[in-house]
């Protein structure tokens, strides 16, 4: 099994933009669509982005869960854990599950198998990214790529008094030691400066 956290395997680096981010949510709208979910399940934290979205396209209803290997956005556990489930009234409805990104494809395994467990009538998955070298195929894939994949939503973080770079990409910038960790405020994503 691969490790998520690898980035010192990564093949180089892709900034998406908002715009990119539409046109995958798009695309895997009109997949999904055939499926006709009842209900998406966006996994928390990244997949509530893409989860939202799809969900605003096809008008169906949202419910977040949360399965992660991360704590205050660290990862901490080996194995996803169980933090917010997926609700009993999924119980004979069409599921769809929804997260930023597959490395392992463990989270959605679990995800998959709850919502089966809890009586779903049918479930898919769906994610944003996916890496070529997973071992677990998601349903709909936005997009198979093994790049370092840089979000416009978790870009940068407020620390005490100021936007820096996310750490995490920072770090992962660095162990691709072709790339320089500065790239990552070149990004093509739009950082709006708040007017004082």
């Amino acid at each position: 099994m691969i490790d998520p956290y690898d980035y010192e395997n990564r093949t180089g680096v892709l900034p998406v933009s908002w715009e990119m981010f539409h046109g995958l949510c798009k695309g895997l709208s009109q997949t999904a669509a055939a499926f006709d979910p009842d209900i998406i399940l966006p996994i928390l934290r990244g997949g509530i982005f893409p989860g939202t979205q799809i969900g605003f396209l096809l008008q169906a209803e949202v419910h977040p869960i949360r399965l992660t290997r991360r704590e205050h956005d660290e990862p901490v556990f080996d194995k996803p854990r169980w933090f917010i489930e997926p609700p009993e009234f999924i119980k004979g409805l069409r599921v769809l599950i929804v997260d930023e990104i597959s490395s392992t494809g463990e989270t959605l395994a679990l995800a998959r198998k709850k919502a089966l467990s809890l009586g779903a009538a049918s479930v898919m998955c769906a994610v944003l990214y996916a890496h070529a070298r997973g071992s677990v195929e998601p349903d709909l894939i936005g997009l198979i790529s093994d790049d370092l994949i840089l979000n416009p939503w978790d870009r940068e973080i407020f620390r005490k008094d100021s936007f820096i770079p996310h750490p995490e990409y920072v770090d992962a910038l660095s162990s691709q030691k072709e790339q320089e960790a500065g790239s990552l405020m070149s990004c093509p994503a739009p950082i709006f400066p708040v007017k004082s």
